[in-house]
């Protein structure tokens, strides 16, 4: 009786296996985004991207009761909020367009400068310019207090000088 149980245990076992092997996996919803991410142009970090690390040193300096607060740095990029009282008003950032050639193409048709470096809106909460044909410099409201002007002003802070001289 015990051998007919486990006889019937293994053939069940082999049914399970070749019946889960043989079924069409559904894709995740990581998949999809993946495909919807290289479907737009995105590329991964090429080698040549500066480290994020690199570009904290141009951010502007934290005054007139602002805090800048580092929040993120990787290959290519960096971000810092800048916060008034406690509260985030806006996010600067650094990257490194070579990551994505696309972006910098907005800026070809750019009528305006910030620093004589080309600036256009990004919708109606985020500025930006690119600094040496390759870096773009943004800077977007997180509170309606902070306006366009404020964000104009803060992308003139940052040591794009400096930041030029990384090419």
């Amino acid at each position: 009786m015990k051998s007919w149980r486990k006889i019937l245990a293994i053939c069940l076992i082999g049914v399970l296996f070749l019946t889960t092997s043989c079924t069409e996996q559904v894709p995740s919803r990581f998949d999809q985004a993946q495909q919807d991410s290289s479907s737009k142009g995105a590329t991964t970090v090429v080698q040549e991207s500066e480290p994020g690390g690199n570009f904290n040193r141009y951010f502007p300096s934290a005054s007139d009761g602002y805090e800048r607060v580092y929040t993120q740095e990787k290959k290519g990029f960096a971000e810092a909020k800048l916060k008034k009282d406690g509260e985030e008003v806006a996010v600067m950032a650094i990257s490194d367009t070579l990551n994505n050639s696309a972006a910098k193409t907005k800026f070809q048709s750019s009528q305006e400068t910030i620093a004589g470096y080309p600036a256009v809106k990004q919708g109606s909460k985020s500025n930006a310019l690119l600094v040496g044909d390759r870096f773009q410099v943004k800077v977007s409201s997180r509170n309606d207090s902070f306006t366009e002007n404020d964000r104009k002003d803060w992308l003139s802070k940052f040591d794009l000088q400096g930041l030029s001289g990384l090419n």
